[in-house]
């Protein structure tokens, strides 16, 4: 199958090279067209002049972009192009109704939906060790399953179309937490005046041992925040957590907390940073 991307920021970018790598891709394109003519360069695919131009191209159109009125223009300009029986697979992460309405608006042209957001960092999107959880018909993933299979190693169909999102709202409050967790308790050791390098091997080796701890605890304390996850973009997923946690008459006191310090810190100029830079708000003066 042929297939073309939209989006190439710091996850489509690697999601692109191993498409690419595996031989599936043959068009990218990214609203900054340098970007996409440079990487277009590097893997010998075309780059496309617009969306259109990518859709008529291939099989299977993968998105990968930041927001949901994002992902409802490109189905918009696309769909009218885009041949029956193609597919459109949305890795980006939006709303559970963002995904329901792509999926309405591809089928009346005959063209298969799924939403499968992401979840490994740009360390999993670049080493294609992702986990992806995905929404909607198993016949459309069964066509599918080997593109995918060329960015991620864990692929799990969860349901329905927008099963794939509720399921990364799940991850994203989850990572929420652990943030928290991790960058509160570095702080408690850091006030005592433990040797905190020690301390992060030692805990990441018992119970409390987590992806996070293991892989940001070390920088953090260096004050590193070089991006594996944008804090300004984790907020934007929360936001859409916590309207889906209030839709269910559910109240998750972290996820606020976490929404209200990264308005902070993006208040302050840290947005772009990496998500550990909750730890400037935690660590002991």
């Amino acid at each position: 199958m042929k297939a073309g991307l939209i989006g190439l920021g710091a996850m489509g970018a690697p999601m692109a090279r191993n498409l690419a790598k595996a031989g599936f891709l043959t068009a990218v394109y990214n609203r900054t067209e340098a970007k996409a003519h440079r990487l277009a360069q590097e893997l010998a695919v075309c780059c496309a002049p617009s969306p259109k131009d990518l859709a008529q191209r291939v099989d299977v159109v993968f998105l990968c972009v930041s927001k949901d009125i994002d992902v409802l223009a490109l189905v918009e300009k696309i769909c009218p192009v885009l041949k029956a029986g193609s597919i459109v697979v949305d890795m980006s992460t939006v709303g559970c109704e963002t995904a329901q309405r792509a999926a309405a608006l591809l089928a009346e042209q005959g063209v298969g939906f799924l939403d499968a957001p992401v979840s490994g960092g740009v360390e999993g999107a670049k080493n294609g060790t992702l986990s992806i959880m995905v929404g909607g018909e198993e016949k459309y993933l069964e066509q599918v399953e080997p593109l995918l299979a060329a960015m991620g190693d864990k692929i799990i169909h969860m349901g329905p179309v927008g099963a794939g999102q509720a399921t990364k709202a799940v991850n994203q409050v989850m990572a929420a937490g652990i943030n928290q967790a991790v960058t509160a308790a570095l702080a408690l050791g850091q006030a005592q005046g433990l040797p905190m390098a020690q301390v992060v091997d030692v805990v990441s080796g018992g119970a409390a041992g987590n992806w996070f701890l293991a892989h940001r605890g070390k920088t953090m304390l260096q004050g590193v925040y070089e991006p594996g996850f944008k804090l300004a973009l984790h907020h934007k997923d929360l936001k859409i957590c916590q309207a889906m946690a209030t839709a269910q008459g559910l109240s998750i006191d972290f996820l606020d907390q976490t929404l209200t310090d990264y308005q902070q810190l993006m208040a302050e100029g840290y947005g772009d940073e990496d998500i550990s830079a909750l730890y400037r708000l935690k660590r002991p003066d």
